[in-house]
């Protein structure tokens, strides 16, 4: 597996590669990798012939300073599990090359982007709209992959992919769960015993149909989360809350969703969302 850490680097690999007839996948990261992230490495091998995982810790995207600062860094550990899938490349660029212009250029979404997510984080999908043209520009991919598991993510990007005339076909991938059904992230590894229990009651609220919205944000006070919102939307449940600090844990904030309809388009996962993921010239 080639580790790459340029963008001219990544551009001249990705020129290649494609003129010799390999289509390329991208599937952007910023590390700290857990099996979801794997799932869609290996839907990118499967798909293609040649498979670039990003690892990039962007500081655009980050509302809280702390939250950047405390963000999980396993860049080695991150390598030897791309490379024992047979992944081909990791590409692992600095801000300062992403970002030669500090960031005076950026990709801004006036709709999707401003509830939610964007309502509780501000600037923060400028920052993922950002770094992901700038990933995709780069790399040249014929598919890149997100997973549902930020479903306002994936409806952004795919969103601003389309409305851009991007070539990169927007892949959206199923969000993989542990075993009592709390979506799988990065931020869990920061989740104390205590914690991770109260986190694994949360995922199985939001996907108990019989309660109603207003219902779990009533069930989540009572366990102690500072909820942000449990809202209905494009076909899901879509819910973020910050775990409450019992036993001196840390301040972690979950996001999760749902699918709350029993008939979808795109094999069952972006529910009412049938043209997000094709790119129509």
């Amino acid at each position: 597996m080639k580790v790459i850490d340029t963008p001219a680097e990544m551009r001249a690999f990705s020129v290649a590669e494609r003129s010799a007839g390999r289509s390329i996948a991208l599937v952007p990261t910023m590390g700290a990798l857990h099996d979801g992230h794997l799932s869609l490495v290996r839907r990118a091998l499967a798909e293609n012939k040649f498979a670039v995982v990003s690892i990039f810790v962007n500081p655009t995207q980050f509302d809280n300073p702390d939250d950047l600062a405390n963000y999980p860094a396993t860049f080695a550990a991150d390598c030897e599990l791309l490379d024992g899938i047979g992944c081909h490349a990791v590409f692992a660029p600095t801000a300062e090359l992403l970002y030669r212009d500090a960031y005076r250029v950026r990709v801004t979404d006036g709709d999707h982007s401003q509830v939610l997510e964007g309502e509780h984080r501000a600037g923060h999908f400028d920052g993922v709209l950002t770094v992901v043209m700038k990933l995709l520009n780069i790399v040249g991919a014929s598919r890149a992959y997100f997973g549902e598991k930020d479903f306002q993510q994936l409806l952004v990007v795919t969103d601003m992919a389309k409305a851009l005339f991007h070539a990169t076909r927007i892949v959206p991938c199923p969000t993989i769960r542990e075993a009592d059904g709390l979506a799988m992230s990065s931020r869990n590894r920061r989740l104390n015993v205590a914690q991770r229990a109260l986190a694994g009651e949360w995922a199985a609220m939001l996907a108990d149909r019989d309660l109603s919205c207003e219902q779990v944000i009533k069930q989540m006070v009572a366990l102690g989360f500072d909820v942000d919102y449990v809202v209905e939307q494009w076909g899901r449940r879509l819910a973020a809350a910050r775990v409450p600090r019992i036993d001196g844990g840390p301040d972690v904030r979950l996001i999760d969703n749902v699918a709350i309809v029993d008939s979808v388009e795109d094999d069952g996962h972006l529910g009412h969302l049938p043209t997000y993921d094709r790119f129509d010239a």
